[in-house]
């Protein structure tokens, strides 16, 4: 989607919630409280619509994760590194126990001499039968035939035995020459699993020892299933420190993964108190374009790239009266009361429709979509406005803290 098309969906939208939220509560509430004209008034930052776009939680991965995996059926004798060490292709990890292989290889050595041995004895027997069966009477060579024949498939046997037991012995031998396993890859030791050591950044890896790449990184999120559609694949993100609001990275959003999902309990993330609800939540990364300032595991906010955001005060032309020869706006005073306030109009922006106002409005005001019944000394209410600002705000967080457990996460930094 364009940016066009996202600003013009979004300023649509509120333009729709002030026109019938506001005509339904104005016939209502005229009935009920015997005349009394109410009006909504909504927030000016609040039409900006980058301030509603939904933030993230993310950390700093490396592109690249290299599980080294052990053999079960081998004993480390020595690990040479720690986690937090830093390694390079060809470092030295851990040393196999060489000591059964190498008994092992003996007496598979010696098997093959044995065998070698137990070849030649058949092929001289072979031989020396068939010489005997050309001199033998013609009712004794049936006899040596079987004999023949017998010995013929103990010499095959020994054969696949002697080829099986060559491999084995190759096996060993490479076992052996490899008892030292080293990095393939540059990067940190970030966990080993032995028991006794801890993962730098908590994994629940089950490997042997797990090797960060260094170099590029890239950013995990997490987004719950009911927010699934907010992550689209290819479309251009935006990742922002946690600690200098405009210190950012640009990347790419990649697609969710939905084929490994995990289970939050929601009650924490909207207030619920007596009933648990749960939903799964699902991976996503942000592939940077750079990662120049990133630290490995630090905590970031995930965004969507609206594009070039637009420096102060722009409003979608509904809200402006007379545009063409004295512009004003409908405001709430100091008082509570809908006053009309004169505006001074700047450029317009033919794709988004909106004025660039530049004085009489500030962020803080708040003001009414323009309609029939508005009139001055209106009281105006901000229930509605506020109650959809609200929400907004929590269901944000709510979105933050699903998608990477922001309370866990936030007491890190």
């Amino acid at each position: 989607m364009t940016r066009k098309k996202k600003i013009l969906t979004i300023a649509g939208g509120l333009i729709l919630i002030a026109v019938i939220g506001t005509g339904v509560y104005f016939g209502t509430r005229k009935t009920e409280t015997n005349n009394t004209e109410l009006a909504y008034v909504y927030r000016v930052s609040l039409m900006n619509p980058a301030s509603q776009v939904q933030r993230m939680a993310g950390t700093v991965e490396p592109q690249e994760t290299w599980e080294v995996q052990k053999s079960s059926d081998r004993e480390v004798e020595q690990i040479l590194v720690k986690a937090g060490d830093e390694v390079k292709v060809g470092t030295a990890l851990f040393v196999y126990n060489t000591e059964q292989t190498q008994t092992e290889l003996e007496e598979a050595q010696l098997e093959i001499e044995r065998l070698d041995g137990e070849m030649e004895n058949l092929k001289t027997q072979i031989a020396q039968l068939e010489k005997e069966k050309k001199k033998a009477a013609e009712d004794e060579k049936f006899s040596y035939t079987t004999q023949i024949q017998t010995a013929q498939t103990d010499l095959k046997k020994s054969e696949y035995e002697k080829k099986a037991k060559q491999v084995e012995i190759s096996q060993k031998q490479d076992k052996i020459a490899n008892a030292t396993v080293v990095s393939e890859i540059d990067g940190i030791v970030k966990s080993i699993n032995d028991g006794s050591e801890t993962d730098m950044y908590s994994s629940d890896s089950n490997a042997f020892i797990t090797i960060l790449a260094t170099g590029d990184y890239r950013i995990k999120g997490k987004v719950n299933e009911q927010n699934l559609s907010e992550i689209q694949e290819g479309e251009k993100a935006i990742v922002r420190s946690r600690v200098d609001e405009n210190q950012t990275w640009s990347g790419t959003f990649t697609a969710v993964n939905t084929d490994e999902a995990e289970n939050n309990n929601n009650n924490m993330y909207y207030g619920a108190t007596s009933t648990e609800t749960t939903s799964s939540s699902y991976s996503f990364y942000v592939m940077l374009d750079s990662s120049d300032g990133l630290l490995l595991g630090q905590h970031v906010y995930i965004e969507k790239d609206l594009g070039e955001e637009q420096s102060g005060i722009w409003l979608d032309e509904g809200y402006i009266v007379n545009a063409d020869s004295k512009p004003y706006v409908w405001t709430e005073d100091n008082k509570g009361k809908l006053e009309k306030r004169d505006v001074t109009l700047g450029e317009y922006n033919e794709e988004t429709y909106q004025y660039e106002i530049q004085s009489g409005l500030e962020e803080s005001d708040y003001i009414a979509f323009p309609q029939d019944f508005l009139e001055e000394g209106m009281k105006a209410t901000h229930e509605e406005s506020e109650t959809i600002s609200d929400e907004e705000s929590t269901d944000d967080t709510g979105k933050m803290e699903e998608s990477e457990e922001i309370s866990e996460t936030e007491s890190e930094e």
